[in-house]
């Protein structure tokens, strides 16, 4: 019995060991998946309008968390977390809207991490003004590097191209929609964090809702057909149920590892991006745009850290 038991002591050691390194590699998965839902959302919206595409990826996200969530402990969600669910619907559906646009009319490898380090930023920057929060160093080197960064990729290929862009005072294609979205995501992050932790996942069941319903009624103002060929059909709803199994992963990462790494983590997800827009689509970068997007990857890694 004595060496049985030391042998459950050695497993159960064993195993909290082992936690960290399922965690982070739970919040590398989720990075994959994000960046993946991405590019698969704006190729699909390189096809149909992108009304139709967030609809259909939003529904399909919702479809898929309503699924697992019988699967999750018991919760008890308030009318306050409700709310903010709704908030964070509204601002991240118009996000998700200006993501997929961008990524359909601008390159991917650069709206990609473009709206990462503004999303990133909105939530830092409204923790200083509106909060008193105290910037480490090392955020305030990631939010410098994060304004080099979108400098960085904004950048032409030619300079004919630099001073036909510089007289017309306009940002290459998809960047000005990428700055957008960032913020909107930044914004629909700051509404999730106000919700309370025992309201469980019911304030993210409430924000597909209210982006569902928004983005329906948009289409239906517009008079813009939701109806797409069954090969985008398969691409949005794929786009929305990879989406929802990175945000499964991320929680479960954050229960088994520090939040700060598990965060820094998922928050690399537009190297994805720019690898499958690198290989399935041939997308090149000139030199100028390849470093701001080593420098937005680094800017992200360093604002998120300090968590």
């Amino acid at each position: 019995m004595p060496r049985l038991a030391g042998a459950d002591i050695n497993v159960g050691r064993a195993f909290t060991a082992r936690q960290p390194a399922v965690a982070y590699l739970l919040a590398l998965a989720s990075a994959a998946l994000y960046g993946a839902a991405d590019f698969l959302g704006g190729l699909a919206s390189r096809r149909t309008n992108t009304i139709a595409i967030v609809v259909a990826s939003q529904a399909a996200g919702l479809l898929m968390l309503l699924l697992i969530l019988p699967l999750l402990p018991g919760t008890t969600p308030s009318g306050a977390d409700v709310l903010w669910g709704g908030v964070a619907g509204l601002a991240g559906g118009v996000g998700v809207g200006l993501l997929y646009r961008a990524l359909a009319v601008g390159r991917m490898a650069v709206v990609a991490p473009t709206t990462a380090v503004c999303a990133v930023m909105i939530p830092v920057l409204a923790g200083v003004v509106f909060f008193g929060e105290r910037l480490a160093r090392q955020t305030v080197f990631g939010i410098a590097f994060a304004i080099v960064a979108i400098v960085l990729v904004s950048r032409q290929h030619s300079v004919a191209s630099v001073n036909r862009a510089a007289r017309n005072s306009v940002l290459p294609p998809g960047v000005g929609l990428a700055l957008a979205s960032g913020v909107a995501i930044g914004l629909f992050f700051l509404a999730l964090a106000r919700t309370n932790a025992a309201a469980g996942m019911w304030p993210l069941v409430a924000a597909r809702v209210v982006s569902v319903t928004l983005f329906g009624i948009m289409g239906v103002v517009s008079s813009r057909p939701l109806r797409m060929p069954a090969p985008v059909v398969r691409i949005a709803v794929a786009a929305g149920v990879v989406d929802m199994m990175a945000n499964a992963l991320y929680l479960a990462a954050t229960r088994y590892g520090q939040l700060s790494v598990v965060v820094t983590l998922s928050s690399l997800y537009p190297a994805s991006t720019v690898v499958l827009a690198r290989i399935v689509l041939g997308e090149r970068l000139n030199v100028w745009q390849a470093a701001g997007i080593v420098c937005a990857l680094l800017a992200v890694v360093l604002i998120v850290s300090t968590g």
